[in-house]
């Protein structure tokens, strides 16, 4: 048994990929979290890793975001600028560039393979997220499965269900052929039918392959890790929706693919990895203009959050 994941109950062996559930986890016994490992990781985390975002809320809730650069701060600046506005920082690659960091998110999973019958991932990628204690994560639905761990802080957590009405299939096909981000359209009725959930550090959760969710700090700076996943069943299903959404665009009907047969996946999933080789569709968001940069000059905007 993996240290940091221990015995399930039954229905939370049942609820894994089905519903949200929130389970605990022994990350933050690593050590690899606390301010001077941060700083240190952040010092020489390669910039181009660097996600560096400013949400800006309207009075529904609707998000825009601006995107920064790393700027030139070390890394203990750069940890103090995110615990004093509501900027969050996310460093992308961690199975690759943070090699304790590594073995910790596979003896992770290896754990909750340990608890779930036949859920065998074939790619892990994480994502380590310091987040200011005012910072949110708008509305927005996850092509991959996902883990998120919760290490540090406080947050709260509004899972949706992945209908129609909250994850139109439309949507998710243009997720994966990048012609929009990961951020959908929301109304604050759509509260109602969410399950919430506030996280302290040492608990997980988790939710089915494409339900929506948005994420508020709850005043504290939060450190988290979010982990995406593959099987081999959630590839098909995204392969499936790339396929679809090209199909779409040449007049072909598609049907939802909660009544696609596994079959018709499977050959939509092989289709997908032809079109994808073929400039069909043009890529929207293959960048965005960085508005602000961390550094000395920055001091301003952070004090605005």
């Amino acid at each position: 048994m993996s240290a940091l994941i221990q015995n399930w109950s039954p229905a939370q062996k049942a609820d894994f990929g089905k519903t949200p559930m929130v389970f605990e986890h022994g990350l933050l016994g690593t050590g690899l979290f606390e301010d001077a490992a941060l700083e240190q990781l952040l010092d020489v985390y390669p910039a181009e890793l660097f996600d560096i975002n400013l949400f800006d809320f309207d009075a529904e809730g609707q998000a825009s975001m601006r995107t920064g650069a790393r700027g030139r701060l070390p890394g203990k600046d750069v940890l103090a600028g995110v615990k004093e506005g509501r900027i969050w920082v996310q460093l992308r690659g961690a199975e690759s560039w943070y090699p304790e960091l590594r073995t910790a998110i596979h003896q992770a999973f290896a754990g909750i393979s340990e608890q779930v019958a036949g859920f065998r991932p074939v790619q892990l990628t994480g994502q380590l997220i310091m987040s200011a204690p005012g910072a949110k994560v708008p509305f927005h639905a996850d092509a991959p499965g996902v883990v998120l761990f919760h290490l540090r802080g406080r947050k709260r957590i509004w899972i949706y269900p992945s209908d129609e009405a909250h994850m139109p299939q439309q949507g998710m096909e243009n997720i994966m052929l990048r012609q929009q981000t990961e951020d959908l359209p929301y109304r604050r009725d759509m509260d109602a039918v969410a399950k919430v959930f506030d996280l302290e550090p040492g608990q997980a959760v988790t939710w089915p392959l494409h339900a929506p969710h948005r994420i508020e700090n709850q005043g504290v700076f939060n450190v988290s890790l979010s982990v995406d996943y593959q099987t081999w069943n959630t590839r098909m299903i995204n392969g499936a929706h790339y396929a679809n959404g090209v199909l779409r665009r040449w007049g072909a009907p598609i049907a939802p693919m909660s009544k696609t047969p596994a079959a018709a996946r499977a050959a939509l999933w092989g289709a997908s990895l032809g079109l994808k080789r073929m400039p069909i569709v043009e890529d929207r968001i293959k960048s965005f203009e960085r508005s602000f940069e961390l550094g000395p000059e920055a001091k301003a905007e952070r004090a605005q959050g």
